[in-house]
């Protein structure tokens, strides 16, 4: 663990800082905006009017309200949309966007960078990695990742597919034997082999690889969920694959990226407690994406804070990436006077209990509860399944204790399922090897593209 506890975890510190663009860094002391959009349908049909979408207008938009409002820091995220998988759409943007901030940090001041997010295409049935025949979306994964480097991006981060195939039978079955393996065990090989590429691509071009979540698997499980008013997927159900989704994030930071992670994963609090590397949050201040049951507690130990990404249009106040940036700009401000006062500690919780018992989902997630996750992973050290295993297992025992004594309130078949899940990870086999050959055996029929040779098995 990079911390000796939980109570060292705070918001805008890591121990490990990251420098890169035009005078960012990355919990070294201050929390940044990081600001992500969307350009408006229709746009990536013409190179030229893409890239005038990103940089013309959204780029110079958010740079404007920046220096408008004083926000002295401001990273820009562009997640690719799925059409810049080719380089006469995407590095116009990737160049363009390098330019204006180099503007605005010389003429105005305001430090400056931005992410590129790049998409992951590929699909299990038509294989993961390069030569595997089908499409050429795992060719298309790495030219994309070489594009924004050799452009200028000053970070890369990406939100990789490995497991997937297993997720969404496990969220839609409510199977957490398919979810630990698909996810914990395999998204974590699929991890480490992308992620080792990338980092030789970020180093080889100069740039910053930051990190990756999984969002197509604890998210799809965490959105499904939903709020109050949903029943489909318990909230149990969806805490415990949070915590299983870390030991496969932190694999990103082991093969050489050094962050920050991706905002929408919301186990960073975890991947930061075990690594000491910065960590992107999003939450309360990303309803125009979605809507979650931590928003406030999401803030606790975050170095970048996101909007998560917002589709570009006009607002009363101004266009929509100026609006939210405002929204996210304010809040990190509230953070760094926290921290200049010498109260972020105090800011910090006061995060946390507003959502701490809100649900299990927050309640595994708070810091001190995060912490323990993390052990849990780091004590299994590079046994990737079973840091997962533990991961989850040690997630589900917090939200029973949570409710055996009565701070957090469970529905009926939210108990249920926690119970179910807690006997079900402790019987299953702690060697590798058997878990391997159960799983495929097991679901041969109700995974069919589940391909052992795209994870080298």
């Amino acid at each position: 663990m990079a911390y000796k506890d939980a109570d060292e975890l705070v918001f805008g510190h890591a121990q490990q800082p990251v420098s890169y663009g035009f005078g960012i860094k990355i919990g070294a002391g201050y929390v940044i905006p990081e600001i992500n959009y969307a350009p408006r349908p229709g746009a990536e049909k013409d190179s030229e009017k893409l890239r005038r979408e990103y940089v013309d207008y959204i780029s110079k938009d958010i740079l404007n309200r920046a220096v408008t409002a004083g926000f002295p820091n401001v990273q820009l995220e562009t997640e690719w949309v799925s059409q810049m998988n080719q380089e006469k759409l995407s590095a116009p943007v990737v160049e363009g966007q390098k330019a204006i901030c180099e503007k605005y940090h010389e003429e105005y001041g305001v430090n400056c960078a931005v992410r590129h997010t790049i998409p992951d295409q590929r699909e299990a049935d038509e294989g993961l990695k390069p030569g595997m025949g089908g499409r050429s979306y795992p060719e298309k994964l790495f030219e994309c990742a070489e594009i924004a480097c050799e452009n200028g991006a000053d970070n890369l981060s990406c939100e990789t597919v490995g497991g997937k195939e297993f997720a969404d039978y496990a969220v839609t079955n409510g199977d957490i034997t398919a979810f630990l393996f698909g996810v914990g065990y395999l998204g974590s090989l699929d991890m480490t082999y992308v992620w080792q590429e990338f980092a030789d691509i970020a180093k080889k071009n100069k740039a910053v690889a930051g990190g990756d979540t999984n969002c197509s698997g604890a998210n799809v499980s965490m959105f499904m969920a939903g709020g109050f008013l949903d029943n489909d997927v318990q909230k149990t159900f969806s805490a415990v694959t949070r915590c299983i989704s870390a030991a496969r994030t932190l694999a990103a930071w082991e093969s050489g990226a050094v962050g920050p992670d991706k905002d929408c994963g919301y186990e960073g609090i975890i991947c930061k407690a075990i690594a000491g590397k910065p960590t992107a949050q999003e939450g309360k201040n990303c309803q125009c994406a979605h809507c979650d049951l931590q928003g406030n507690l999401i803030a606790q130990a975050c170095d970048l804070w996101s909007n998560e990404s917002v589709e570009y249009h006009p607002e009363f106040g101004g266009t929509s990436v100026q609006c939210w940036l405002g929204s996210i700009g304010y809040e990190a401000a509230l953070m760094n006077t926290a921290i200049q006062l010498g109260q972020e500690k105090t800011l910090r919780d006061l995060y946390m209990y507003a959502d701490r018992t809100r649900g299990p989902e927050g309640y595994v997630l708070a810091y001190d509860n995060a912490y323990k996750v993390g052990q849990a992973i780091a004590e299994n050290g590079n046994d990737l399944y079973l840091r997962a295993k533990a991961a989850g297992l040690t997630g589900a025992k917090i939200i029973m204790n949570g409710y055996e004594t009565k701070e957090l309130a469970l529905t009926n078949k939210q108990l249920d399922t926690l119970k179910s899940i807690i006997k079900t990870l402790e019987g299953l086999t702690d060697e590798t090897d058997k878990i391997v050959e159960f799983c495929g055996k097991e679901y041969k029929d109700s995974v069919p593209n589940y391909n052992p040779k795209n994870y080298d098995l």
